[in-house]
């Protein structure tokens, strides 16, 4: 867990202070991502470092475009020097295409691809099922909160709406497949 342990302390350090419940959102998508190890199999150290970095776009330090996944990304591969697969998956969580799309960023997204579904889709749970302040929640309840704080009138609200059905296919798509690894496991 070296890539792990390394993102945990970038992460801690970017948001902790500076982002209190940012951290401790973060902190909760690291521990839903350890709840993915026999599903993820050899990516599961890569989904959980990204899982702890996914928000440091967030960090004063980081802020570029605007858009936090895009920001994180081009933070760790150009700051801390990141293995571009982690970035990927940091650049495309959620609802990052769709925000993209609206904010005119799809090219810049376009630095970090191609996304890899599997790892997109573990991201995405990992960050539907946790709270803004770190509690787990249903992923339906997660996104309701979303759009209940940004408003209508803002990119989020806009992306996260127009992304909703794709993100609960991801969501089920890894409950699926972290089922099909416990029933493997007791086969």
């Amino acid at each position: 867990m070296k890539l792990a342990k390394w993102a945990y302390d970038l992460a801690e350090a970017m948001l902790a202070e500076s982002l209190p419940d940012r951290w401790a959102h973060s902190q909760r998508v690291y521990s839903q991502a350890l709840t993915l190890v026999p599903a993820l199999g050899v990516d599961a150290e890569l989904l959980a470092a990204a899982a702890i970095a996914h928000d440091v776009g967030y960090a004063r330090d980081a802020v570029d475009t605007g858009q936090h996944m895009i920001d994180g990304a081009r933070y760790l591969r150009d700051v801390v020097g990141a293995d571009p697969r982690l970035c990927s998956i940091v650049a495309f969580h959620t609802s990052s295409p769709w925000e993209a799309a609206e904010l005119g960023l799809s090219d810049a997204l376009g630095e970090f691809g191609p996304a890899e579904p599997e790892l997109v889709d573990a991201i995405t749970f990992c960050d539907l099922t946790s709270s803004p302040t770190g509690q787990v929640v249903d992923p339906a309840r997660r996104l309701v909160e979303v759009l209940d704080r940004y408003g209508p009138e803002h990119v989020v609200f806009r992306a996260v709406s127009a992304a909703r059905p794709e993100l609960l296919n991801r969501v089920e798509r890894v409950q699926q497949r972290r089922a099909e690894a416990a029933q493997e496991s007791v086969s």
